[in-house]
């Protein structure tokens, strides 16, 4: 249990003076001091095991020396010469290693922004000047950021979208397949695609297929609570790009470099994308953002539709060639796949023993852990899983949970089996607790969730 947390409560008080309430969702209050590798310290001199990685933004894990030492060569030579009028280095350097990276045969480029958030923005951009078609379609459930275009994507929470309408127009919503809770009362086995009906719909009635530039949908549904699509809805759902001239686009913000065993997620599914979006990890916890698409696609638009001041800044770039390098010389594809596969295994194993979790899904190290009241119901259990993340940080471990009810097991690709053992552990401790009452109703004034 922790030793003290008189530093970390007295910054979180000043905090909330200061900091907008639409910036945090609060779990617990753990101010960092330092990190390194799969560990947090924070101010209290605590440490902690990292489940959450910064919301799967540091997937070579806390200052990695080979990231930390490219920043700070790059910082002595100069911090930044905004690539909307010069040219530096890096910026063309990376821009080669993604296209090198990311799904596809064909020539691509790339433009660079500072966030997911607005990487999403571009894409619709892009999509309508590629196609001149003015309709995108996402996902219910989805998360794509917070930027207009980017939250006009989304379709997961009310409270993005309150009081600040109205949002970017000709954004469609379509089911994503959420196989363990299908809106349509299917069991997989016997599913008939009806959430890809409802596009087929869609198309027949009100939508006419002709005016949609772009599909863009996540390899698998973050914050929805990491809800991995059958393959053959993917696949159908490409070959109706296909057939209708749609752009297929793979949102890769949380899901890319490494973090399900391959470079990106869309590659678990047998399917190239026409674009991919990119942020997060893309350059361990710097700043930094991409779309990659087919050349064909990027010739388009013209400057200035989609530049930044600050954008694809050489600080940011030099930190994602270290990313790539580190991914490639430390295995982390292999170590995530292998890695994430025993972890579903132990979670499996800690379902057969308590009612309480409903369902274990992910690939590689981006795993759910979905907490129920009852598992015929499939109830969601909130309670449950704000009090257990929060005794977990009392424990040691950074868990966090979201979809009301699924624990997020995104760790640092670089975490080692010992590491993860004894978090796990950690966990299983805390379901004990909360099953034996030994958690206070205190905490859920705290620990709010998402």
């Amino acid at each position: 249990m922790k030793t003290k947390i008189d530093k970390c409560k007295k910054l979180v008080r000043e905090d909330n003076k200061v900091i907008s309430p639409a910036a945090r969702v609060p779990y617990y209050p753990l101010a960092v001091k330092r990190a390194y590798g799969s560990i947090v310290e924070d101010l209290d001199g605590n440490k902690y095991i990292d489940l959450l990685a910064s919301a799967a933004a540091l997937n070579t894990g806390h200052c990695h020396k080979k990231v930390v030492k490219a920043i700070t060569e790059q910082v002595q030579d100069f911090i930044h010469y905004t690539p909307a009028y010069m040219y530096h280095e890096p910026l063309v350097q990376l821009a080669k290693e993604l296209k090198a990276i990311t799904p596809g045969d064909f020539n691509k480029r790339v433009a660079f922004g500072l966030s997911g958030s607005d990487a999403n923005d571009g894409m619709i951009k892009l999509a309508r000047a590629y196609t001149g078609r003015s309709k995108i379609i996402s996902c219910i459930q989805a998360y794509h950021g917070s930027t207009y275009g980017a939250l006009s994507l989304t379709a997961l929470s009310l409270n993005m979208r309150r009081k600040i309408g109205p949002l970017v127009p000709e954004i469609h919503h379509i089911p994503y397949p959420d196989c363990y809770r299908c809106v349509f009362g299917q069991q997989e086995a016997t599913c008939n695609q009806e959430c890809l009906n409802q596009l087929k719909i869609a198309f027949q009635y009100y939508l006419p297929a002709e005016e949609v530039a772009a599909v863009i949908i996540e390899p698998i549904a973050g914050d929805a609570g990491l809800v991995v699509p059958p393959q053959k809805w993917i696949k159908e759902l490409y070959n109706i790009c296909k057939e209708n001239g749609i752009l297929f686009v793979s949102e890769e913000v949380q899901q890319g470099f490494g973090r399900t065993g391959k470079w990106f997620g869309i590659e678990n599914f047998g399917v190239v994308p026409d674009a991919v979006i990119l942020g997060k990890s893309i350059a361990s916890g710097m700043p930094l953002s991409a779309i990659v698409a087919k050349e064909e696609i990027m010739q388009a638009w013209e400057a200035p539709a989609h530049l930044f001041t600050t954008g694809g800044n050489p600080v940011s770039c030099r930190a994602a060639l270290a990313t790539i390098d580190v991914i490639r010389e430390e295995n982390l594809l292999e170590h995530s796949k292998e890695l994430g596969e025993y972890v579903k295994e132990r979670f499996e194993e800690m379902k057969d023993k308590y009612e309480l979790i409903g369902d274990v899904r992910g690939i590689g190290l981006s795993i759910g852990v979905d907490l129920v009241t009852d598992r015929k119901t499939k109830k969601k259990a909130k309670e449950a899983a704000a009090k257990i993340c929060y005794r977990c940080w009392e424990k040691g471990v950074i868990l966090t949970f979201f979809a009301n009810s699924v624990l997020r097991i995104q760790p640092p690709l670089v975490i080692t089996k010992q590491e993860m053992d004894k978090a796990i552990d950690i966990i299983e401790e805390a379901i004990n607790d909360y099953l034996a009452g030994d958690i206070p109703d205190e905490i859920l004034e705290v620990a709010k969730g998402w």
